[in-house]
């Protein structure tokens, strides 16, 4: 396939961070193409009246996007991939909080859907190169041959905690211009270009889970299978102290809505889904350090050395601290914190890092041990 290196397709969101990054390129002589990713949205219910439409899929967002590709005199696209949102991102989501486990859909989406399917838009527009407007670093090291994943400068927007799925082949085409920008320099550079979302807010929660709710979505999308988990035990301490409303209504580190009074703050510690059980304990009790991490990717470097010190994110906001290498194999890894983490929840992603900021690893936390 004769692909074109100047030719570059910018997932534009109708935000500002990839507006400006289009307009960057532009400015830099790429040939930009404009692509706006359909995946959720444009619900309606029986009277017609819409649903849910989170600001980076919305029709408005679409406009602006155009609106932005008009004005900079590139071609603009809205591709359809809500077919293959709904089997690989929404038909997880739902089956990890059925088998009592927290999923990160937005980790299973930046692989499967913002690089993978938009790679396949790339190949038929004949363009080499996407790039989106995520904050992070991407660069090629000749002594191991690999393209490498790195923080940005901007600390608190810095998202490759969420990147770590990116195979070999997808970070290879990809650019990521804002790594080196903080938020504040994007906005100002979204004024100097006169951009019309230079004001724009961010869009923060799960894009198809209204106002962050996922037991409701959960009701919604899979009711008959919600309505199958019956209340269970509530164990503390080893001994029955309440009743839950069903597993699939929380998730570890927990406080609020456990519907028992023990005189004193308590939180989900375990999800047992085979048993019906979830258990509740003090703060002490859901610090843990050792963890097994299940289908993992490596990134910038293709093996983690046994015993070796590295980094680990057990979520997003989290600091990414010291852990051993306890043992690591292709699918496989297994780490043990120098400091204990609270709540290390079974379907959340951890991210190993190196002392430089460079992304080892990547993976599906399995379990605490």
């Amino acid at each position: 396939m004769n692909l074109d290196k100047n030719k570059v397709v910018v997932a534009m969101s109708g935000g500002v961070d990839s507006s400006v990054v289009a307009v960057m390129l532009k400015n830099q002589g790429y040939d930009v193409i404009g692509v706006t990713i359909k995946t959720w949205g444009y619900m309606e219910n029986e009277s017609g009246a819409p649903l849910h439409e989170n600001a980076c899929c919305s029709l408005d967002a679409v406009f602006d996007a155009k609106a932005m590709a008009k004005k900079f005199g590139f071609p603009h696209h809205t591709v359809d991939f809500t077919k293959r949102f709904e089997d690989e991102i929404i038909h997880n989501f739902i089956e990890e909080y059925f088998r009592g486990r927290t999923p990160n859909p937005c980790v299973l989406c930046n692989r499967k859907i913002k690089w993978e399917e938009l790679l396949k838009t790339a190949d038929e527009l004949g363009a080499y190169y996407i790039a989106t407007g995520h904050y992070a670093n991407v660069d090629f090291d000749e002594n191991s041959k690999r393209y490498r994943l790195k923080t940005s400068k901007d600390t608190r927007k810095d998202q490759t905690y969420a990147l770590w799925g990116l195979t070999q082949e997808s970070l290879a085409r990809t650019l990521l211009p804002l790594g080196n920008y903080t938020k504040e320099e994007v906005r100002k550079l979204a004024e100097e270009f006169e951009l019309i979302v230079a004001k724009k807010p961010d869009s923060m929660e799960i894009c198809f889970v209204p106002e962050n709710d996922y037991v409701k979505f959960l009701k919604q999308k899979a009711p008959e299978k919600f309505a199958t988990i019956p209340p269970g035990d509530l164990i503390y301490k080893g001994r029955v102290v309440g009743k839950h409303k069903g597993y699939a209504n929380y998730t570890i580190g927990q406080r609020k809505g456990l519907g028992v009074a023990l005189g004193k703050p308590v939180y989900v510690k375990r999800i047992d889904s085979e048993n019906n059980v979830v258990e509740i304990g003090d703060r002490e009790d859901i610090l843990e350090n050792r963890l097994v991490a299940e289908k993992v990717n490596y990134v910038s470097q293709s093996v983690l050395k046994k015993g070796s010190v590295v980094y680990g994110k057990i979520r997003y906001l989290d600091k990414a601290t010291a852990a051993e290498v306890l043992d690591s194999s292709e699918e496989n890894f297994e780490i043990a914190f120098f400091e204990p983490k609270s709540a290390i929840t079974p379907g959340q992603s951890v991210v190993l890092y190196d002392e430089n900021g460079y992304v080892l690893a990547g993976g599906i936390i399995s379990k605490a041990v």
